[in-house]
């Protein structure tokens, strides 16, 4: 077995483990990104109705998670980040998703319109990340913590109304808030934050597979589930821009808006892998991997958009099991990989998650959306929060979340400010930045009289 010279690694970076220790570390990863990556898939489904489409959008977002992987472990010609950066479905983009999508149906659109509206604007979108990728450490600049913080906030609290309607039984539910709904998706959610408490780490990272599990076993034997209508093709084909393409403004600015949050997100996750793997954290190998790796991140949702699922981003549990096994081999990332794209090609795996009652996927959702908030939270725990900061936390939350507490705001205005500001992503997100950008830092400006040699004051000022 090969040691590195730091103990904490069985297999650093660049060592070629075993295949069966290979494989085995392999699954560990796709169990822990699995439920992220086809959940998404499920939401935006159920949520914009999209039926008989699904199990071939699990399919697609499987595949698209195995390609992107390799792409990200591989590094070719400097695309990606030479590490174990599991691709998968972005939750963050699925509010902004979902407006998209609803945009395409007030119009009238049926399935093939609304995924053509969506994967059009997210294709345009994911050009944003290629391009600020060469520029992200200037963009930091801009797209401060107290701005990511917020907008990461907003998605989450926004997410949370998806969840929780699952949980009730779903949209238009015939029993909709049902004691049995009601139960089976507070069991499900019980049960993670139980097996979240567990001393054995595997069962931790296991915990929302474990719940989904029980609580699709459960859903059956209360007549739930039934498998009579369950029809997929054996094999799934890859076809670019099955649906068509189409685009609208109002629907790209906020898709546009999470492109430029995700940027900074996906370096915060790039810095934690090479972290864990014992890579460099400054210097020019380190900002090399950090532009590989967004720019791997924006061209892999370019290319979800082409093959049919929605955009991608790094996954941050992955640097978890990383940490808990110390196999840290890029290679590992090829494994996974294939695993992933076999998946994803086989359609009657969607057809059967998409099964999943609404309930219990509601019940894992929201621990998955708390989740998301609380990282927010946690994020602007870490800044000092002086009274510029705490304005702008106040005009950002209270723009974005007002919007969605009374929809009916903008129903005055032109369809395209009500489609752009009627999200709370972006209303909320574009106050944080304007204000950020606009609101004098004082503190930073005293710092930099404080610390300018004498005779460079009065010039500085």
């Amino acid at each position: 077995m090969a040691q590195s010279q730091d103990s904490e690694l069985l297999y650093p970076l660049d060592a070629r483990p075993g295949p069966l220790e290979s494989v085995f570390a392999a699954l560990q990863h796709v169990l822990a990104s699995f439920v992220g990556i086809i959940t998404p898939t499920l939401i935006i489904g159920g949520v914009l109705g999209l039926g008989s489409e699904v199990p071939y959008l699990i399919s697609m977002a499987l595949v698209v998670s195995g390609v992107g992987t390799f792409i990200q472990a591989r590094r070719p010609m400097g695309l990606g980040a030479g590490m174990i950066c599991v691709q998968g479905t972005s939750f963050a983009f699925l509010s902004s998703v979902l407006a998209a999508g609803f945009i395409a149906k007030a119009k009238g659109g049926g399935p093939e319109e609304i995924l053509a509206l969506i994967y059009g604007v997210c294709f345009f979108g994911a050009f944003i990340e290629i391009v600020l990728s060469q520029f992200i450490h200037k963009l930091q600049r801009v797209v401060t913590p107290l701005v990511t913080g917020i907008v990461i906030t907003i998605i989450g609290i926004s997410l949370i109304k998806v969840g929780m309607t699952d949980l009730a039984g779903g949209f238009n539910a015939p029993d909709f808030g049902s004691v049995q709904n009601l139960a089976l998706g507070g069991g499900v959610l019980a049960l993670i934050i139980i097996l979240n408490q567990s001393s054995n780490s595997w069962i931790r990272l296991s915990s929302i597979i474990i719940g989904l599990v029980v609580g699709y076993i459960a859903a059956f034997f209360m007549g739930k589930i039934s498998f009579d209508n369950i029809s997929a093709p054996l094999f799934s084909i890859p076809v670019p821009f099955k649906y068509g393409f189409d685009f609208d403004f109002g629907a790209f600015i906020p898709i546009a808006l999470i492109y430029l949050i995700t940027a900074i997100e996906s370096t915060g996750d790039l810095t934690a892998n090479s972290m864990v793997s014992k890579q460099p954290l400054k210097g020019p190998v380190y900002i090399s991997r950090i532009r590989g790796g967004v720019l791997a991140d924006g061209f892999n949702s370019a290319l979800a958009a082409v093959f049919n699922t929605f955009p991608n981003t790094t996954f941050s549990q992955n640097n978890g099991v990383i940490q808990l096994t110390g196999v840290a081999s890029r290679y590992i990332g090829y494994y996974i990989a294939v695993i992933l794209v076999i998946l994803g090609l086989f359609p009657i795996i969607g057809a059967v998650l998409q099964q999943i009652p609404k309930p219990v996927l509601g019940g894992a959702t929201l621990v998955m959306f708390g989740t998301v908030a609380a990282a927010g939270v946690k994020i602007l725990s870490t800044e000092e929060l002086d009274r510029r900061k705490m304005l702008i936390m106040a005009a950002a939350f209270g723009i974005g979340l007002g919007v969605t507490l009374v929809p009916n705001l903008l129903e005055q205005m032109p369809k395209l400010v009500q489609n752009v500001f009627g999200s709370a992503i972006t209303s909320g997100g574009l106050v944080a930045i304007l204000l950020t950008w606009l609101i004098p830092d004082n503190k930073t400006a005293t710092t930099a009289v404080a610390s300018a040699p004498e005779g460079k004051t009065k010039e500085a000022l």
